[in-house]
């Protein structure tokens, strides 16, 4: 099992007894307001080849969850990141630190570049990925629905290359 590790958070491959604690993080009103409710019974151990989630633990406690896909055609090669954090561990940068540790494995795997693409309205999750080194590159509009409205919503993409990592 890979375990990857921060200044101040570890990152671990999600296990079936995190779905509870992790549940009750995506619940939680900041982090549901932008990620939404659960639908699927089997997240976040849903059979997904694409994305692996990772459990973010800080002083042995789940805190929060990181995810990363792989886009694998050589000419586009790169990797996406999404994540939430628990309200209770905000403003400690414990994200900052998780997207770190992360990014530096997906380099180990020879990406070069790495995307998000939070709602536009999320300043803060903006703020904090600016703080890693992410760069906006444009709004794409109509991107994603509000979990909350099922409405359309523009979402702001922004990279990283790994060697700008801060």
């Amino acid at each position: 099992m890979t375990v990857l590790t921060g200044e101040h958070v570890l990152l671990r491959p999600v296990r079936p007894a995190d779905g509870g604690p992790l549940r009750a993080i995506r619940e939680e009103p900041g982090v549901a307001r932008w990620w939404g409710p659960v639908t699927d019974d089997r997240w976040p151990l849903a059979d997904d080849e694409t994305t692996r989630r990772w459990a973010i633990e800080h002083e042995g406690t789940i805190v929060g969850l990181i995810q990363d896909w792989a886009e694998q055609d050589a000419d586009v090669r790169h990797a996406g990141i999404d994540l939430f954090l628990s309200a209770r561990v905000r403003g400690r940068g414990l994200g900052p630190d998780a997207i770190r540790a992360l990014v530096r494995h997906c380099a180990s795997e020879g990406h070069h570049r790495i995307t998000i693409d939070p709602q536009a309205a999320n300043a803060a999750a903006v703020r904090a990925y600016e703080k890693v080194g992410f760069r906006p590159v444009g709004i794409m509009r109509r991107h994603a629905h509000d979990p909350r409205t099922g409405a359309w919503v523009d979402t702001l993409l922004m990279d990283l290359l790994v060697e700008e990592l801060r």
